[in-house]
């Protein structure tokens, strides 16, 4: 890949940390888009909620990167956090869409942050980037994050949809406090244990960006999830084995309702979601299984 000038939201997060230094490290020239005031010529200034963004920010950028958003499971769902979730996702989409669209030049591509959670609860059935929208918050989240990217795809830029999976890392997400508990020997399925985990390396997600910025054929929603999707159970298992603590304390789906709120939703229902696109584009995962991936966010 020649290099380019990137500029990415959300460069502070789970994902965004490693991918700014995956990027200087290959030798681009990365522009942080954060929420305070600029530090230098390195930063620009946004107001995802309010809809501002910096002109200076995308000047000479070939590309764009978002992966701002309040945390899925920071916080208890209520009425006042799903707003914020909602507000800093779709509402921050939107503002670097129009000042991508009205750019003098504007960037080649337009990489935007979504999820799994857009196909709803799939049990069993198995699903690729065709499949239609499910039902409940996160997918009608995910339907109006993906529409806020209009204003860019017609202003003609390729805009892709990262509809990414639980991206295994023992610092965050839903794997770090699953983790912890096995530390503790606390560890063991949630609820039934029967639903599916889309899950995805932290490597082989930094390693699918790269690949998307410069895949020119690739455009529309790109499942960012490994190519063979756990249940819950096996997913504990597989961080027993890890960690060498046994799984032995189930949490009943009750007691995660009454810990989680609404969250509980996201964690008991289940998404069997594949990375068709990734595999038709030849993207070659390095963890393609759960014991690998965990293998690897142990590593780091």
């Amino acid at each position: 890949m020649a290099a380019m000038r990137i500029a990415i939201a959300g460069s502070s997060g789970l994902i965004g940390k490693p991918l700014v230094r995956a990027l200087r490290a290959d030798g681009h020239d990365v522009v942080r888009i954060v929420r305070r005031a600029a530090r230098g010529a390195d930063e620009a200034r946004w107001d995802p909620v309010a809809g501002t963004v910096d002109p200076d920010a995308l000047r000479g950028v070939d590309a764009v990167v978002n992966l701002a958003g309040a945390g899925i499971g920071a916080k208890r769902w209520t009425a006042a956090y799903k707003r914020e979730l909602r507000d800093s996702r779709v509402l921050g989409t939107a503002a670097l869409a129009r000042a991508i669209a009205a750019a003098e030049t504007p960037p080649r591509v337009f990489l935007a942050g979504s999820a799994v959670g857009y196909y709803g609860d799939t049990g069993d059935r198995t699903v690729d980037e065709t499949a239609p929208s499910g039902e409940g918050f996160l997918a009608d989240l995910c339907v109006d994050w993906e529409a806020a990217t209009r204003p860019a795809e017609e202003a003609g830029v390729r805009v892709v949809h990262l509809r990414t999976g639980l991206v295994v890392t023992a610092e965050g997400g839903a794997w770090g406090p699953l983790m912890r508990a096995f530390r503790f020997g606390v560890g063991g399925r949630l609820g039934s244990g029967r639903q599916y985990w889309s899950f995805i390396s932290l490597r082989d997600t930094i390693g699918a960006i790269r690949f998307l910025l410069d895949a020119e054929d690739v455009r529309g929603p790109v499942n960012l999830t490994a190519p063979e999707p756990v249940t819950n159970a096996e997913a504990t298992k597989a961080v027993s084995r890890a960690l060498r603590r046994p799984a032995m304390l189930p949490v009943p789906a009750f007691a995660l309702r009454a810990v989680l709120g609404g969250l509980a939703v996201d964690v008991l229902s289940g998404r069997r979601a594949v990375p068709g696109v990734l595999r038709r584009a030849g993207f070659d995962f390095a963890d393609p299984t759960i014991d690998q991936a965990l293998a690897a966010a142990l590593r780091d």
